[in-house]
């Protein structure tokens, strides 16, 4: 990973940053300048080192600098300040390596999930492979087409769940191509709802696992359906100024699932991204609690708002440094 550098002059104001270290915080280059060292590094030693820096004129280290940015939730630093004059400090930000992850109870669980579900996936695949050769309408084996593509993604998501600790693999995502995807799933319903599309057409691709986001929104929409909704609408913006957990991001992603269902029940909307939570009696309440996990693990955040007649869950993800930087000029 590339050093991240910054020039600071004496009253701790930043003048400049580089490419690697703008990135690293998810930050626009000319958003960066001006601020107060302490708004890029808000680790409180920082700014303490930097003064000293500046006074006693010589280099001072922090070691283990907590990072905060869309690219770098988690990350670590050490910090070198030098002075350059009595006037300015040069700011060297080398980002530690990533410490292997802490596996969640429920990580586990689907890890067993999903070695309990990959034999009957594999006949799944088979029945309907045969089903296909063996039907002459066209629109049907389409459908069998649909069964055997989701038997493969599947099985891909419990062999990914089973090795590499479960790690997305990740690459660029076009969302609108995922909810046109998903729409296509959501007709193949037995009763499929009314489906809208309501899409930002400028919205960039996404760093993410496609398989992975698109269970996100096939557990939202299914969910709908289950309670009884008739219409569900596929919503996708740019939203600013959104705090997913501890983090302000300048703008994010958001795709809305919305439907006309009954809404969720008051008893249980405090637990119901919790595991085992459901409001069915066949549920097993673990698609919203993946579904929170996945978005997690993207840097995002999925969240809900519910009355009767209207339910709205969004699922909120960073958008990439470069596309926020220019959003955030072109809003003035």
């Amino acid at each position: 990973m590339s050093t991240g550098l910054a020039l600071v002059d004496g009253q701790l104001r930043v003048q400049w940053i580089n490419p690697a270290l703008a990135e690293l915080l998810g930050l626009g280059l000319r958003h960066a300048q001006g601020q107060f060292l302490a708004g890029l590094l808000p680790d409180t030693r920082v700014a303490e080192q930097a003064a000293r820096c500046l006074a006693e004129q010589r280099t001072v280290q922090c070691r283990g600098v907590a990072l905060s940015g869309m690219q770098s939730d988690g990350l670590r630093a050490d910090v070198s300040l030098q002075p350059l004059d009595a006037e300015s400090v040069l700011v060297e930000v080398h980002a530690l390596a990533e410490s292997a992850p802490t596996v969640s109870p429920l990580s586990a669980t689907l890890r067993g999930f999903a070695h309990e579900v990959k034999n009957p996936l594999a006949g799944l695949r088979g029945a309907a492979q045969l089903l296909q050769r063996r039907l002459d309408d066209a629109d049907m084996q389409a459908l069998a087409g649909m069964v055997i593509s989701e038997a493969d993604r599947l099985a891909a998501l419990a062999n990914r769940l089973l090795h590499h600790d479960g790690a997305p693999q990740l690459g660029a995502v076009n969302l609108h191509q995922l909810l046109e995807r998903l729409g296509d799933l959501i007709q193949a319903e037995p009763s499929p709802p009314h489906l809208r599309h309501d899409y930002d057409p400028s919205l960039p691709d996404v760093h993410g696992d496609a398989d992975r986001l698109l269970q996100v929104m096939l557990n939202l929409a299914r969910n709908a359906i289950e309670a009884g909704a008739r219409t569900l609408t596929l919503r996708s913006r740019v939203e600013h100024g959104v705090r997913v957990g501890d983090r302000m991001l300048r703008s994010a992603l958001r795709l809305d699932v919305l439907d006309d269902g009954p809404g969720v029940p008051l008893a249980l909307r405090d637990t119901l991204f919790e595991p085992l939570v459901s409001g069915r009696a066949d549920g097993t309440g673990l698609g919203l609690a993946i579904s929170r996990e996945i978005a997690h693990e993207h840097g995002g955040e999925l969240r809900y708002v519910s009355r009767p007649g209207e339910t709205v869950f969004s699922l909120y993800l960073p958008l990439p440094p470069r596309v926020s930087a220019a959003s955030g000029k072109n809003d003035g």
